[in-house]
């Protein structure tokens, strides 16, 4: 007989099941070859001649806690996720995001090296699923953004901010925080790029969420709003100032502003279609219960 608990644990896509493997035989990888490390994992002065380690870095972990803390978190957030986007769309995200953010940790440990000249910066592995899990919280603030988490009663929209609040705070009491701390940071922030520009929408065929709810500035509390939305309003021109100019394509006015039912009504959708997703998942987990239920009665009235 099946409890409702037990049933939460249950219903996992085949594409996180097969990509929590991955990260599992990594782990056991380096665990028993530890020199393997050297090859797939992020070490700045060495991904010259090994570029394939800002992609193999993201797939393993080197602690015990790491590998079993990012396959469960993959399980749970891509049985939200994973409906939604399509699996096709939820592989290239991870692919993409994985990409962008051990890329950008590159950049930074040699930054940080000309700045310091501390070599620590060159030769310590990066290495761990936890930047693109930061990126799949950013997808959950998206598509279910007012949606209460069942332990904590906290919205969804918040989880990616205070993930990066607690990060930072722990930071200054850890020795090693250089090593999973801008790979969060990156992670975050790339999640959030892909979906905002990148993201192929399939009901309009255009791309990325303009909506006022995921803006940049969403991230931060409204006292910052007015500081933060400035600064972000300079890389969405970066980023998207071409998309601007061609108003009839792409929803936008010239001055950037949504045109009449594009922005809300896109946002809209995509709330409804993790609504609906959550909402199916939560009544599957439900009907599993119920049903043994009946077929215990069912069982006692033959008896009788």
């Amino acid at each position: 007989m099946s409890s409702p608990g037990a049933s939460m644990f249950t219903n996992f896509t085949k594409l996180c099941k097969g990509l929590a493997l991955v990260l599992v035989v990594g782990h056991v990888l380096v665990h028993f070859v530890p020199a393997t490390v050297t090859y797939l994992a992020l070490i700045p002065a060495r991904t010259i001649p090994f570029g394939w380690n800002l992609i193999t870095s993201g797939y393993f972990e080197l602690s015990v806690y790491g590998v079993v803390f990012s396959t469960v978190s993959l399980l749970f957030m891509g049985k939200f996720l994973e409906p939604v986007w399509g699996s096709k769309e939820f592989l290239k995200f991870i692919f993409v995001v994985n990409f962008l953010t051990y890329l950008c940790v590159f950049v930074t440990a040699i930054a940080l090296y000309y700045i310091t000249r501390l070599e620590i910066y060159l030769y310590m592995p990066f290495a761990g699923f936890h930047g693109v899990l930061a990126g799949l919280l950013v997808g959950i603030k998206q598509i279910i953004p007012d949606q209460e988490v069942l332990l904590v009663k906290i919205k969804a929209k918040w989880l990616p901010s205070i993930m990066l609040v607690l990060s930072i705070a722990s930071s200054f009491f850890t020795l090693n925080s250089a090593a999973y701390l801008p790979t969060l940071i990156f992670g975050t922030y790339m999640g959030w790029l892909y979906l905002r520009y990148l993201q192929r929408r399939p009901e309009t065929k255009l791309r990325g969420d303009p909506s006022d709810d995921f803006a940049f500035s969403t991230f931060f509390p409204e006292l910052l709003r007015p500081v933060i939305e400035p600064i972000a309003s300079i890389f969405h021109r970066m980023l998207c100032g071409r998309s601007n100019a061609t108003s009839e394509d792409h929803g936008y006015t010239t001055s950037g502003a949504p045109l009449p039912g594009s922005d809300s009504a896109e946002a809209s959708r995509r709330r409804e279609r993790g609504a609906r997703a959550l909402e199916e998942r939560l009544a599957t987990e439900r009907l599993v219960p119920s049903r043994n239920k009946d077929e215990l009665q069912s069982d006692a009235l033959d008896s009788v």
